[in-house]
């Protein structure tokens, strides 16, 4: 089977089960969205939104954020993997966006990534998730289901998002790469497939007999 030929089958069945795909870390606007993407970094999804519950109550804007100041951010995220650097980020983000960028999130990949913590992939949920610009964020996931399913070689995130994009449709990125995630959480886990046990693996390689290794980014 083509690379091209499995790209088909995996968009027409995300697209069945997941017609609607939901952007999994809560958020009330543009700039609580940005927040829970940078604390999500090396966190579930899941921890981040049970802690950012009681942190946007109080700082859902740059301005409330760093009027609670690094210590008291620290406060709602401890329990975060890299919390501390966490805090820093977000109270030196905030201040930036009010200082620079006018209290508004920007809407560029180059200044957006010129923010405290915010890295390619972060910038490219915002990009895709806020701004409906085509974007395509791969994290440790998708790189991995990647590698499963046959869609890249590549032993880095940047390398499998090039590969990504020349292999679907601009215009499916936004909701593809949200799919790709629920797919995974629900069907193709770390653990619980091999490359040889769910439904898409069995379907993209029939074949398959030795579990799969992915080469980890």
């Amino acid at each position: 089977m083509k690379k091209s030929e499995r790209a088909e089958i995996i968009l027409k069945e995300l697209k069945r089960l997941y017609p609607s795909p939901p952007i999994p870390l809560d958020h009330t606007n543009d700039f609580t969205l940005l927040v829970a993407v940078v604390l999500s970094a090396q966190s579930t999804d899941k921890k981040v939104n049970e802690l950012t519950k009681d942190l946007f109550k109080v700082a859902d804007n740059p301005e409330k954020m760093v009027s609670l100041g690094i210590t008291r951010i620290y406060g709602y995220i401890k329990q975060l993997g890299l919390s501390n650097q966490k805090s820093k980020n977000i109270y030196l983000l905030s201040k930036l966006i009010i200082e620079k960028f006018h209290s508004q999130v920007p809407n560029s990949f180059e200044e957006l990534e010129s923010l405290p913590g915010v890295g390619h992939k972060t910038a490219s949920v915002v990009m895709s998730q806020v701004f409906n610009i085509p974007s395509f964020p791969v994290d440790t996931h998708i790189h991995r289901l990647s590698q499963r399913w046959g869609l890249t070689k590549g032993d880095n995130v940047i390398q499998t998002e090039k590969d990504l994009k020349k292999l679907f449709p601009k215009s499916e990125w936004n909701k593809l790469h949200l799919q790709i995630i629920f797919y995974g959480r629900e069907f193709c886990t770390a653990r619980g497939c091999d490359g040889t046990k769910c439904l898409m693996c069995r379907t993209l390689y029939p074949n398959r007999k030795k579990k799969f290794v992915s080469k980890k980014p």
